[in-house]
């Protein structure tokens, strides 16, 4: 469903070509999707990646705050429906990892039959809070360590990649969140990921930690939103614009309803949406009509 046969890539393909993405250290831009639809968006502007993101799932499909509240099978659900739909490699937010080291273990192998290029699993207490909010907590970095290596563990394709994330930036300080990074990078973690850095000083000591990294840009978040070269300049592998897509869209949508219960009617707005023909292009309509005419009976 993905457009047409010739877009496909297995997902081992997928995995592959993801590592070396991240092997590069060329600051990737990915934006992060809750539906399929925003990964089709994504797809369709020409980027590389897609990030399944935990707290615009949250949002949008449960209309929920980002409180640990997802379960491992609705995360597994969507990204297998993303999967569907989209050619590109899924960075996919699994929390804490919906428990344990064994549920930890579970989640990855779910994850992966459900189409992700790499997952991400966080330090903090269960249930977790988004990384840009306050009253943080996290776990023991040996129990973390535990879940780490279950995720390791659990993988059949060794290109999927574990991406290790901290939040003890919030509880500890920046020496600690890096102490707990160090010890990911011991454990195996293919990707590091600090979350929540406040300057640039402390952006510049992750980017020196030796694997490759991550930087989450949050509109209204505690990290500076920094132009791209100077991420690259940093050799970052990874930069996320998790929820930028359904921020804009909580916004236009309402603008859009605003003006329906002012005025009754949307005449005179209709630049302001989609035209009914670029909806269908969007979701791929014409590839639909022409199977319906492949298959069609004599």
């Amino acid at each position: 469903m993905k457009g047409s046969d010739a877009s496909r890539r297995s997902p081992n393909e997928l995995r592959r070509h993801l590592r070396s993405l991240t092997e590069r250290r060329d600051a990737v831009l990915i934006p992060g999707a809750a539906d399929a639809l925003a990964a089709r968006l994504i797809e369709d502007m020409g980027f590389n990646a897609i990030y399944v993101t935990g707290a615009g799932l949250a949002n949008s499909q449960l209309g929920v705050p980002d409180i640990g509240l997802l379960t491992a099978s609705e995360v597994a659900h969507a990204t297998a429906q993303i999967a569907d739909v989209s050619s590109l490699p899924l960075l996919v937010d699994i929390d804490t990892g919906f428990g344990n080291a064994v549920n930890v273990y579970r989640t990855v192998r779910m994850l992966e039959r459900a189409g992700a290029s790499a997952l991400q699993i966080e330090d903090q207490v269960f249930p977790k809070k988004c990384g840009h909010f306050s009253g943080k907590h996290v776990i023991p970095l040996g129990e973390m360590l535990g879940k780490l290596k279950a995720a390791l563990d659990a993988r059949d394709d060794p290109n999927l990649q574990i991406i290790a994330r901290t939040d003890a930036r919030a509880v500890e300080g920046i020496d600690g969140a890096l102490d707990r990074a160090n010890a990911f990078i011991e454990a195996g973690a293919d990707i590091i990921f600090v979350e929540a850095p406040l300057d640039m000083d402390e952006i510049r000591r992750i980017a020196a930690l030796p694997a490759p990294q991550i930087m989450n840009i949050v509109i209204g978040g505690s990290t500076p939103m920094l132009p791209l070269e100077e991420l690259k300049s940093l050799e970052f592998s990874i930069v996320l614009y998790a929820n930028a897509a359904l921020q804009v869209t909580i916004s236009a949508i309402q603008n859009m309803l605003g003006e329906l219960h002012r005025e009754g009617s949307l005449s005179g707005y209709e630049t302001h949406l989609a035209s009914f023909e670029e909806r269908q292009r969007v979701v791929a309509k014409p590839f639909f009509d022409a199977l319906e005419k492949r298959y069609a009976s004599e």
